[in-house]
C-alpha cells in the first residue's frame, strides 16, 4: 500500500522528466533540420596555380564547404583585402604590406631549405656587376628577397624594373613553372634563391603561407588544409601525371622538385625563417619597420565545449 502511495506521489515528477526529455529531443531535431536548410557559404580560399602549390590543396576542390580560386601571387593580397577571398596562400612578404593585421595558419606553405628549381636569377656578367634585374610581375617575396641578397651578399641595390620594359641585357629574376618549361637560354651566370638565402643565413625559406583575413571563422579548415597537404604528399606522382607533364614538366624533375626540393610544413624552423626575412627585409628598406608579429592560428583540432544537454533516458 505504501509503494502504490510513493509511485502516485512520484508520478506527476516522472511525466514532467518525460515531456522534458521529449521537447529537448524534439528541440535537437528541429534545429538540425533548420541548419540543413540554411546555406552556409563556403570559405574561399585563393591560391597559386602553379606545380608547386597542388600538394596543399589536394581534394580541397572537392569539399562543398571550401570554394577555391587561382591567380597569380601578386594578386593573392587584393583578393584578400577586396573581401573576394577569406583565407589566401598568401606571398610572405605580403603579411607584412596588408593594411589589416591578418592571421597566419601554419598548416602548410611554399618553402625549400636549400635550392628551389624554380625561383632564379639570370645574367649575362657575374651577379655582383649586376645593376639592373629585369623582374617577373608575378611574385612580390621572390622581389623581396633578391634584393636582400643583392644587398646582404653582394653588396649592391640594382634597379629593378618590369620584366615588360626589359631590353634584353639586363638579369632577370624568374619565378614558378616556366623556368623548367621555357627556362631562358643564352645566359652565363644564375643563381638559386633559395640557395643563397640558405647560404646567407643557414635557414629554410618560406615563400607563401595561408594566411586568412581577421574575424572569418575558420572552423575545422587549419585541420583540412594538413590533411589536404599530406594526402597532397602521399599522392606526388599523381600530381605530377596530371598538373606537371601536361605544362612540360618532365616526369622525373617535377617529381623531384615536389617531394625533395620543396618544403610544405610550416615549422619553428619555417616560422623563424619567415621572422628573419620580415627583419632584413626591413633593414633594407623594402618593408617599413618596425615590422609586424606573427599572430599564429592553432591547427589543433578545437576542443568539445564543457556540459551537455541533460535527458532522462
Amino acid at each position: 500500500m505504501q509503494g502504490k502511495h510513493e509511485s502516485e506521489r512520484n508520478a506527476p515528477l516522472s511525466r514532467l522528466r518525460l515531456r522534458t526529455s521529449i521537447l529537448v529531443k524534439l528541440g535537437i531535431s528541429l534545429l538540425a533540420r533548420h541548419n540543413r536548410g540554411v546555406a552556409t557559404a563556403p570559405l574561399r580560399l585563393a591560391c597559386v596555380g602553379f606545380l608547386n602549390t597542388r600538394p596543399l590543396i589536394a581534394g580541397l576542390e572537392a569539399d562543398p564547404s571550401l570554394k577555391l580560386s587561382f591567380f597569380v601571387p601578386s594578386k593573392l593580397l587584393g583578393e584578400l583585402e577586396s573581401g573576394r577571398a577569406d583565407v589566401a596562400l598568401l606571398p610572405v612578404i605580403d603579411y607584412q604590406r596588408a593594411s589589416e593585421h591578418l592571421r597566419v595558419i601554419p598548416s602548410g606553405g611554399i618553402g625549400c631549405d636549400g635550392p628551389t628549381l624554380t625561383v632564379r636569377v639570370f645574367s649575362h656578367e657575374p651577379l655582383d656587376k649586376v645593376r639592373v634585374v629585369a623582374t617577373d610581375p608575378d611574385s612580390h617575396t621572390s622581389v623581396a628577397l633578391a634584393r636582400i641578397l643583392f644587398r646582404k651578399q653582394y653588396g649592391t641595390d640594382p634597379e629593378f624594373i618590369d620584366l615588360a620594359k626589359a631590353r634584353g641585357g639586363e638579369a632577370q629574376l624568374l619565378i614558378g613553372d616556366k623556368v623548367i618549361c621555357e627556362e631562358p637560354v643564352g645566359f652565363t651566370h644564375q643563381v638559386d634563391l633559395g640557395a643563397a638565402w640558405k647560404k646567407l643565413t643557414g635557414l629554410p625559406f618560406v615563400f607563401a603561407v595561408w594566411c586568412a583575413k581577421p574575424g572569418v571563422p575558420l572552423g575545422d579548415l587549419p585541420q583540412k588544409l594538413v590533411a589536404a597537404r599530406e594526402k597532397g604528399l602521399a599522392n606526388a606522382r599523381q600530381i605530377v601525371d596530371k598538373h606537371g607533364v601536361p605544362r612540360g614538366w618532365p616526369a622525373g624533375v617535377a617529381l623531384q622538385y615536389l617531394t625533395v626540393f620543396l618544403k610544405y610544413e610550416i615549422g619553428e624552423r619555417q616560422l623563424e625563417a619567415i621572422r628573419t626575412f620580415h627583419q632584413l627585409a626591413a633593414e633594407c628598406g623594402v618593408i617599413p619597420s618596425p615590422v609586424r608579429p606573427l599572430d599564429l592560428v592553432s591547427t589543433e583540432p578545437p576542443k568539445p565545449a564543457a556540459g551537455h544537454l541533460w535527458t532522462d533516458d
